[in-house]
């Protein structure tokens, strides 16, 4: 476990700025509390109303087999908000490239330069076989690839093209459908496989980790940045997730993240909750995708990293998505953000597991404390007192209230 820094000086790997990302929910509901799969109207118009009142930059449109479909409703997210950017999960084996350009456009030139797009190359062999894909995953890999080309090119080529790729092959298209700006959308690629980050690196403009101990992000960051060099890029910014578990205090938040545990596994042994149902549709256990082998792993080794990264919360649901949390009052998750800000991250997605409730709490109190921070820094080119006042599993007394709330977790 890494200890939380007091220094006050800006470490130089550093992000200046950052943005925040969560979820779009369209049913309502959160694990605590599952909804139906179907869309509540009503429901979903309050939750993206609140993210973006909440102060949230992006919101992320996810896509499954069994999910309503990302485009469409990115494009509603789009309508009922004003500022807030819709995020397109998009899976290439679902859409022709050129067609999903020309989705990606159009929602663009809707949000008035909003949309973003983020490619699932596919992590699971039977859940892309659910939709008709059966390309092993490294050709997975390559097939993104040829599609982020693509997807540039339909953009921004001035006259008719043709291409013979190994995955795709047209003849005389263009000049697309352009995009708000006339440039390329962001493109967003993640995954723990070597295939990934070379894609990744290469190619994205944006490049995504879960929620890993610090030093392991620090070293993925430089990975990833290193291919960006060597092929002449731009370096990605950096975007990770995860699950706050936030109260007034470290004490109440140690209390609820037991709670919210004990409901996890009782609900994912039942087959209740989101996760439980993803986790279905991704047919095997241990996971195949790498990165939630990666998310045991680390939960196999500790429950406690860095400052308030706590693990348990990827164990009790298999790693099913972005599952590990931040655990602590709000100044001490906001110091534990700005942890991973000094890391090199510049994308944060936080999402909680009490719906409305923790997009309001988060808006209220952690954006707020993080830019802050950052805007502290720009001032005075020197850390604030946040991250020295505020040391997680540092400070005794936040052990301390962690061990009485596992106790009494335990005992229930």
């Amino acid at each position: 476990m890494t200890a939380a820094s007091t220094d006050d000086t800006i470490p130089d790997t550093a992000a200046s700025t950052v943005e925040f990302v969560s979820a779009t929910n369209y049913a309502g509901g959160s694990e605590l509390q599952p909804a139906s799969l179907n869309i509540d109207l009503g429901a979903y118009r309050n939750w993206v109303r609140t993210l973006e009142t909440a102060g949230f930059d992006y919101t992320l449109n996810g896509y499954s087999a069994a999910s309503a479909d990302s485009f469409i409703v990115a494009t509603a997210t789009g309508q009922i908000t004003q500022r807030l950017k819709p995020i397109v999960a998009l899976r290439p084996n679902t859409v022709f490239p050129l067609v999903a350009a020309q989705s990606l456009a159009t929602l663009d030139q809707l949000t008035e330069g909003r949309a973003v797009v983020h490619l699932i190359s596919g992590g699971s062999d039977v859940e892309q076989a659910r939709q008709g894909d059966y390309l092993p995953k490294d050709d997975r890999y390559g097939r993104t690839s040829e599609y982020i080309d693509l997807l540039r090119r339909a953009w921004t080529e001035k006259e008719p093209f043709s291409f013979e790729g190994k995955f795709y092959r047209f003849d005389d298209f263009g000049p697309g459908f352009r995009t708000y700006s006339g440039e390329s959308i962001p493109i967003s690629i993640g995954g723990q496989s070597d295939a990934a980050f070379q894609v990744g690196g290469t190619k994205a403009d944006w490049f995504t980790f879960w929620g890993e101990p610090l030093a392991e992000v620090r070293t993925e960051i430089d990975r990833v940045h290193a291919i960006a060099d060597r092929a002449g890029r731009p370096r990605q910014n950096i975007w990770v997730t995860f699950r706050p578990i936030i109260a007034e205090t470290d004490a109440q938040a140690w209390k609820k993240a037991y709670k919210v545990l004990a409901v996890l596994t009782g609900r994912f042994k039942d087959g209740t909750t989101a996760p439980q149902r993803f986790a279905r549709t991704l047919g095997t256990t241990p996971p195949q995708n790498k990165g939630a082998q990666r998310a045991l792993g680390f939960a196999a080794a500790s429950e406690h990293y860095d400052r308030a990264l706590w693990t348990p919360t990827a164990s009790a649901t298999n790693a099913a998505g972005a599952s590990t949390a931040l655990v602590g009052s709000y100044e001490t998750v906001a110091a534990a953000i700005l942890d991973y800000i000094d890391a090199g991250a510049n994308i944060v997605s936080i999402r909680g597991y009490e719906g409305i409730r923790d997009i309001e709490k988060y808006g209220e109190f952690v954006l707020p404390l993080v830019r802050a921070e950052l805007e502290h820094r720009r001032a005075t080119g020197r850390r604030g007192r946040l991250q020295g006042e505020h040391l997680g599993y540092g400070d005794p007394d936040f052990l301390a209230a962690h061990d009485a709330a596992a106790k009494a977790g335990v005992a229930a």
